[in-house]
């Protein structure tokens, strides 16, 4: 169907090339940064109360468009890959990340017809609508991405940390619980203090008396500062992967349109459209065809160009 194809071209960012598509990206990152500032402005009593006509209205529209966005999209992302079953395709699409983020943006408003919600509680899911931002920025998407494939060394690191909370509140609990029982008087009291001090924060509104507890808070502080530096490392490793990645497949992009020796107009907005969904400079971006220019050129003397005779054996 036409429709359907034009909605997907319109609606997937990877598609989005028409004036179309930027119409509609610059109309929905407007009403998310205009949902964000109303639902933040609304936890003031006052403006609430003079304005409350107002902020019922965008929620209105906002539920509305967010929902037909969301039909829409399920409807038609099937033209993805036009070959499979329609039904598979479209609960693929329903379990996806951001489909979910897409559905978790207006669905608070139609449970709360059923369910009796709290209106603070409700005024926090409605905030979540800022997560639809991650749809329209490269940085965000790279960051989603960096999480899955490290979900594995991010579970670990969890757990490591989950058994030092665990031996961290047990020790303190050993050493504190009979000068401070109030405070150290079993090991769950005692994990509010692992916590601030695993983490760094040290609150100080719990710390070890005793010269045997102030030891052994001091290695668990000093641990504590390896372990927040575990997940750093682990997500700064896996985002120079990920821009690492970026820059070899529009490296090979390059490549394989200076096969003919010359990049034309068309062969340049292609290039252009990758390199904006891949989220990279321009900068960065015309220094990687700098280099792919001086490799092809390089490669091109390397051979002589009436046989393909290799002449760097002359050399």
């Amino acid at each position: 169907m036409q429709m359907r194809k034009t909605l997907y071209r319109v609606l997937e960012r990877s598609h989005r090339t028409d004036q179309a598509g930027r119409i509609v990206d610059l109309a929905l990152i407007a009403l998310i940064a205009v949902n964000v500032v109303s639902v933040t402005l609304e936890t003031v009593d006052w403006i609430y109360a003079d304005y409350k006509t107002l902020f019922d209205f965008i929620e209105i529209v906002s539920v509305a468009v967010f929902s037909v966005e969301y039909l829409l999209r399920v409807w038609s992302c099937v033209e993805k890959d036009p070959d499979k079953p329609a039904f598979s395709q479209r609960l693929q699409y329903m379990m996806s990340p951001l489909a979910l983020i897409d559905l978790l943006a207006f669905a608070p408003f139609y449970l709360s017809f059923f369910f009796v919600m709290d209106l603070r509680f409700l005024r926090v899911l409605r905030l979540l609508r800022i997560f639809k931002l991650t749809r329209y920025s490269s940085a965000m998407i790279m960051l989603l991405d960096v999480f899955r494939e490290e979900a594995n060394a991010f579970l670990a690191g969890m757990f490591i940390l989950f058994v030092l909370l665990v031996l961290s509140a047990s020790g303190a609990y050993l050493v504190e619980h009979d000068v401070q029982p109030e405070k150290f008087g079993s090991i769950p009291d005692a994990m509010w203090w692992a916590v601030a001090t695993l983490t760094t924060l040290g609150y100080g509104d719990v710390t070890p008396i005793t010269p045997l507890g102030k030891l052994f808070g001091a290695c668990v502080a000093v641990t504590g500062i390896g372990m927040a530096a575990l997940p750093a490392g682990i997500l700064a490793s896996g985002m120079a992967d990920q821009l690492r990645r970026k820059r070899e497949a529009l490296a090979d992009q390059y490549r394989a349109a200076l096969e003919d020796g010359v990049i034309d107009t068309d062969e340049a907005h292609e290039l252009e459209e990758y390199r904006k969904n891949l989220g990279l400079s321009k900068l960065l971006a015309t220094e990687i065809l700098k280099d792919q220019q001086k490799s092809a050129l390089s490669h091109k003397l390397s051979f002589c160009p009436n046989c393909g005779e290799d002449l760097t054996r002359y050399h």
